[in-house]
Formats: structure tokens, sequence, C-alpha cells
């Protein structure tokens, strides 16, 4: 939204098109846009809306065809919609896309994010995750946008001082019974010392998105929008609202400044994302490290945690809840965090925690693990008392949940698979064990010998040029979820002792599988794994230290290295037309059950 600051259609379009393609690592079928249309008469003012399927691309092209528009028309005022679609309900098309309008005339239009679950039932109440963002002909230049469970913030720009830091909540003062007549009236202006404003009247801008990647080229300052705020945005004033009043509100949402570059989003001089995140491993590995491993002492100190752990050490089990690759960084790490913390580890898929209403005590720590930091709010309800949230650097599911905080900054995850969030992710819940251990005598040369990998990896990943993942049998489960996203063959990563519960029926010679035996405690077993499959005339390929550089390394970091090889998905692209950087049918970020 710009306010006084004088913009033409066609950079209007610009801004809304950039932000589309900052965006478009979250997947997607369709987009469109909503603008103003060319007429000024209040009776015959409309809204212009333009929606493609396909990619971002072919709807900055089709703006462009349209006869109707005048590209040059210069707007003083303007509010401006777009969206990137990802079909829940109903085929991708131009139908189904976002925006979507109230009537034939465009009324009013709406976008959103995330899944209405009684989509049927529209017109009474909303449930489910959403976020709204609604702009109408009968209040141009005005914007209304509320949220729950999926993630809304607001930038904001001006060159001039601003009104306050701190916006005020403001609270519904009338009673349902009145609700339904507040629509039939424009609302009262309010005090502009409870909105947030440029002082004087002067020129200001809105930016609403439901990243920061999107509008971090125009602002790094913004504002987080919690569950069931209504953000109201008229004549250059930014206020928000919530129905009901409850003990633990905040009374003010603070402006924020965002700690991020455009350039952490950009792909620069590498063909993919993907590309990218390999080749900065061994940064994001030592800045997961940075500040809280100090290798001359051998102390691990986690920032978020140090003044909880007395109690986080008294807890009788931990839980470790994600989804997708964190829900695997977790399994990878499960059984170091066993040994160090002496406790048993529990990890759950964050889809199946709450439906199946699993007993959660008070003695017990959570982890949610949360590679976007837009995990489902309510996940954590049953255990928010002694919750620990490892997120990208965003505040933003943190400052939801209100529980201990520790970030892990492996940077924007531009991309779906992600590969430097999993190996933060993974440090990260190393460094927490090494933590709860650090006053068990018994484990202090157990400790040593880690902290001591740990202090070798960024070097080590620097020769190895990892893609993410793991090597023990119960870990390979990720390097194949990779596998599948990136090149669309069927893969399954299974435990060596499940072979002959049901996947040795499978096997033939036409069937290429992939063993990965260490010199552990299992070796002989899985050599007994080994000799069913060639048993079958199933072809073997050995991977020995002569042909297959792996570092010496402390055994819990071995998946690091023994992924450069597993990590088979982009040569297995590379004759093909498959983008690894966009799965088909995946979405990044979206608030879906």
């Amino acid at each position: 939204m710009n306010y006084r600051v004088p913009r033409t259609r066609k950079e209007i379009f610009e801004t809304l098109i950039k932000g589309l393609q900052r965006l478009e690592y979250r997947g997607y079928d369709s987009a469109g846009v909503a603008i103003d249309g060319n007429n000024d008469d209040v009776k015959e003012r409309h809204i212009q809306l333009v929606k493609k399927r396909g990619k971002v691309k072919a709807l900055d092209e089709e703006l462009y065809k349209q006869d109707s528009m005048d590209l040059k028309v210069e707007f003083e005022t303007h509010f401006g919609i777009a969206h990137t679609r990802w079909a829940t309900h109903g085929v991708p098309s131009a139908v189904n896309s976002h925006p979507q309008r109230s009537d034939k005339g465009n009324e009013f239009v709406v976008i959103h994010n995330g899944i209405i679950t009684n989509y049927k039932d529209l017109r009474k109440f909303l449930e489910g995750a959403f976020a709204l963002v609604f702009k109408s002909i009968h209040y141009p230049g005005e914007a209304v946008a509320t949220r729950r469970g999926s993630p809304l913030l607001i930038g904001v720009r001006s060159k001039y001082k601003l009104s306050t830091e701190q916006i005020p909540i403001l609270y519904r003062t009338c009673t349902l019974e009145n609700v339904k007549n507040i629509c039939k009236t424009r609302m009262k202006r309010l005090d502009s010392s409870a909105c947030l404003h440029a002082v004087g009247d002067k020129a200001v801008e809105f930016f609403f998105a439901s990243d920061a990647s999107a509008i971090i080229e125009h602002t790094n300052r913004v504002i987080f929008l919690e569950d069931d705020d209504i953000a109201a945005a008229a004549d250059g004033k930014l206020s928000i609202h919530r129905v009901k009043r409850s003990a633990s509100d905040d009374p003010s949402r603070a402006i924020q400044t965002l700690q991020m570059e455009l350039q952490q989003i950009m792909k620069g001089n590498f063909s993919a994302f993907m590309q990218k995140e390999i080749f900065e491993q061994p940064e994001s590995v030592f800045n997961t490290m940075r500040g809280r491993v100090n290798f001359e002492t051998n102390t691990v100190l986690l920032g978020g945690l140090k003044d909880h752990l007395k109690e986080i050490r008294r807890c009788r089990r931990l839980i470790v809840i994600g989804c997708g690759t964190s829900y695997h960084a977790a399994v990878a790490t499960r059984q170091v965090l066993e040994e160090l913390t002496e406790l048993p580890v529990m990890v759950e898929l964050a889809s199946d925690f709450l439906d199946r209403n699993t007993p959660v005590f008070r003695d017990d720590v959570c982890f949610f693990i949360s590679q976007s930091g837009k995990g489902h709010r309510q996940r954590g309800q049953p255990c928010i008392r002694s919750a620990l949230v490892l997120n990208t650097i965003s505040i933003l599911l943190a400052s939801e949940e209100k529980p201990v905080q520790m970030h892990r900054p492996s940077g924007p995850p531009p991309y779906d698979p992600g590969p430097a969030a999993y190996t933060s992710q993974f440090i990260s819940l190393v460094m927490f064990g090494l933590m709860m251990s650090e006053d068990r005598i018994s484990l202090q040369n157990r400790r040593q010998e880690i902290i001591r990998g740990l202090k070798s990896l960024p070097d080590l990943v620097d020769c190895c040029r990892l893609l993410s993942v793991d090597s023990r049998d119960s870990d390979l489960t990720s390097s194949f979820q990779k596998i599948k996203e990136i090149t669309y063959m069927h893969s399954e990563g299974i435990l060596a002792g499940e072979l002959k519960h049901g996947p040795l029926a499978l096997i033939d010679k036409q069937m290429p599988v992939i063993m990965v035996i260490m010199k552990d405690p299992c070796f002989a077993k899985c050599q007994n794994a080994l000799q069913q499959v060639t048993a079958r005339q199933v072809r073997a390929l050995h991977w020995t230290g002569k042909t297959l550089h792996i570092p010496d390394t402390v055994e819990a970091y071995f998946f690091f290295f023994l992924r450069r090889n597993l990590a088979l998905s982009p040569r297995l692209e590379c004759s093909g037309t498959i983008l690894v950087d966009f799965p088909r049918n995946l979405a990044k970020s979206v608030t879906v059950e």
C-alpha cells in the first residue's frame, strides 16, 4: 500500500510480481493480482483482476496484454494485492486462483494462505489456519488483514519519522448483536495516537506479506501479527485490533528490524539454490556453532536455554516434534541425544502428534523443530510450558509460542529441499545434548570426542560438498526423501533389520539397492542383510575408503560425508528437465493439515 507516494500502475505491478517471485520457492500452481481499475468515478469504481494458471512469469506476461489498463496512470494512494496458490481444494485453474472475488462486480476481493477446513460454511465463521487480506471498491486505498495459524507480517517504509515503535492493541467495544450493523456505515476514524503513521500525515508505505523474503528489498522494518490480530490500514494509518482480551495478551506490537539481506535469498552466480546451499554449507555449519561452542574449554552455551537448564535437566523424557526434513533431523540425532542426556527420546511427526492426543506430562520437555519457522501453533499447546523451538532467526515461531528459544542461524530457506536447514538442526540438537551432559563425569571423554568432531566439521564439509543427510540405517529415510523430491523416482530408506519383514519381497535383479554398512556394533548384522540381498541376484554397489573418500571423524558426524555420494539426486536430475529447486506438487511453508 502506498500513501502519498506516487506510483504508476506499472510500478505497482512490478512490486507485486517481484514479491511473488521471491516466494516461488514455496511451490504453487497459479497466481493472480488485483488492483484498482481506470475509472475514478465513485459509482463506477471497480477492481481489475488478472489471474493465470502456471508460473509467475506467465502472469507477468498476461498483465501487459491487458488493453483495458493504462500502465502509465499514476496513483498517489493505492492498495494492490497478489498471491500464488497451491491447490488444496479444486484443480489448478484461473477460476480457482487467488484473489477470490465476492461477485461478478468484484465488490471485494480476498487472498488467503493456509487451508479453511470449513470452506463450505465460509459465510458463517472461519475455522482452520489462515492469513487473509481484503480489498474493496467501497474503501479504495484501504486494507484489512487478519491471521490465525498462518504467518502474516507488515513491512513499514517511510522517509519521515514514524509516530511510534509500539502499536497499541485496540479491543472491540461493541456486542455481537451490534456487529452486523458495522458494515452498514463507514466507521469513525481512530485517534491517531492509537495508530502507526508518518508524523505530519506524510508519505508512508505498508507491505503485507506472508514471508519477509517478499519485502526485504523494500524494507527491513516489520510488524509480526499474532493469531487473531486484525490489521487495518487507511489514510496512511495502521491500527491493530482484537475481538477478545486475555491476560496473556501483549498490549502492543513492536516494529522489529530484520537481520536479513537481499543477497541471502538470491542465487547469485549459482545455477540453482540447491547448488548455492551446497557451497555455503561450511559457512552455515560454522555460523550454527559460532558463539555457542568454546573449543578451548570444551563447553557449549546456548543463550536461550542457560537460564532454564536446571529445570530441563529435571525432566524424565524428551519429545522431539517435527515434519519432513525437521523430523529426519530429529531421527538422526536421537541416538546421540539418548547417549548424552541418558533420557528416553521420542520422535514424533507433528501432523500426527496432536491428532493422537499424546499424553504429555509436567516432567517432559518438548522440542518443536521447524525448518521454516511457520509450524502449526496448536501443535505446541499440550506442552507449551516446557518447549524448545529450533527455528530460523525470524522470531516468528518463537514469539508466537513464547517458549524457551534456540535459533539456528542457517539463513532463510530459499527452496524446498533445504539442506542447510537440516544440517543446522542436526548440529543444534547435538549441541543441546552436549550442554545437558556437561555435569556428567562419566561422559566427559565422549563429550570431548564429539566437540573435537564439531571443530573439524566446517573444514571437512568444505572438502566434501554435501547435500545433507545421514548414514545410519535409521536415518537414510531423509536421503531417499530428497531423491523422491528432486528426481521423482520412488525410493525408500529402511532399517536393515526390517528387510525380511516385507521389503525383501520386492527385491529382484532389476531392483537397485544401496546398503550402508558402518564399522560399528551392527556391522555383522548388516553384512547378513547384504547377503540376503545378493542372494536375490541383486548387483551390489561396494564403496570403500580407497575409491570413496570419507573423512575420519566421530561416528556421530559420519552421515555428513557419506551423503556426498548418496546424494545422487542432482546428477540423476541433470539428464532431465526437472527443476531441482521446485519439486512438483510440494508447497513449502504452507499451513495445511
